[in-house]
């Protein structure tokens, strides 16, 4: 898991810093919305955190691990922009494209649409539509 400095951005853009957007997320705090959670989603992925990452997966579609720690070459996230976020009372789907580029390789952009659901005060991801 990487550090973050507290004084500096969110990994996922937000400029009011970590500790007062995605940090409070990882540490246990629910999410208000599907997007607060996608865009926690993808600061974890950027620290690392596939504990956060595995707990915050509805279990319907959970992978037993993401191995993360291993992945050769390592991706750097460059950026997330939130195209869309469409939210009922117990589900959502919100848009998105992130940016990464695994090790000296081009910047590659990652469309996704993904399906979120609400159970007991919390949001899940559940699956996602990679988009062209």
């Amino acid at each position: 898991m990487r550090a973050v400095d507290t004084l500096t951005p969110c990994p996922c853009g937000n400029t009011v810093g970590y500790m007062h957007c995605c940090g409070p997320l990882h540490e246990g705090s629910p999410a208000p919305t599907a997007e607060a959670l996608m865009r926690s989603r993808y600061s974890a992925y950027v620290l690392k955190r596939e504990d956060y990452l595995l707990a915050t997966w509805h279990p319907s579609t959970r992978p037993a691990h993401l191995k993360l720690a291993t992945q050769q070459p390592a991706p750097s996230w460059l950026g997330l922009s939130v195209k869309r976020h469409q939210h009922g009372t117990g589900e959502a789907v919100v848009e998105f494209v992130a940016r990464l580029r695994y090790g000296g390789g081009r910047a590659q952009r990652l469309h996704e649409v993904s399906r979120f659901v609400r159970e007991d005060g919390r949001w899940y991801y559940v699956d996602g539509e990679i988009l062209a």
